[in-house]
């Protein structure tokens, strides 16, 4: 396992969309577990692997309730609408108020290729969809209702 550099805001990685998974073998779980060590290194709760430099459908996320590993996730459902604050690992200094469903429920493949589905409510929610729209290019920025920049003046 290895910390992967986290792609930052401007990379052009950032804004392609990730190709389907078709290979299930040692180098995915490879990649897997790198993105969750490095996920856990930054203190962050979910991360995809565009933000490692991979243009590959899969995310992990880990909201307190353990790993979650998906490969070719999509959201097949969702229900209601919360607005609240997001961050991003690549984008660090700058939060914003987005609008989600508060619960989802995700079709995806484990890290052998076995079709799993998955409900999240809250958190969880949140950080499905942040993660998933990671795979189409799309950061939180570009749903945000209203951007916040930390001040670097606090102390």
């Amino acid at each position: 396992m290895a910390i992967r550099k986290i792609r930052q805001l401007g990379d052009e990685v950032l804004r392609k969309k990730s190709k389907k998974v078709t290979v299930f073998d040692e180098k995915l779980k490879e990649l897997i577990e790198d993105m969750a060590e490095t996920m856990k290194w930054a203190n962050g709760v979910g991360l995809a692997a565009p933000q490692v430099g991979i243009l590959k459908r899969v995310v992990v996320i880990d909201v307190g309730e353990g790993l979650i590993e998906l490969v070719n996730p999509e959201i097949i459902a969702e229900e209601g609408e919360v607005v609240g604050v997001e961050g991003c690992l690549s984008i660090p200094g700058i939060t914003g108020e987005v609008a989600r469903p508060k619960k989802v429920k995700v079709r995806a493949q484990n890290s052998k290729g076995e079709f799993i589905e998955l409900e999240g409510e809250d958190l969880l929610a949140r950080a499905l969809c942040h993660e998933i729209d990671h795979l189409d290019g799309i950061l939180f920025i570009d749903r945000a209702q209203r951007i916040i920049e930390e001040d670097s003046e606090e102390g």
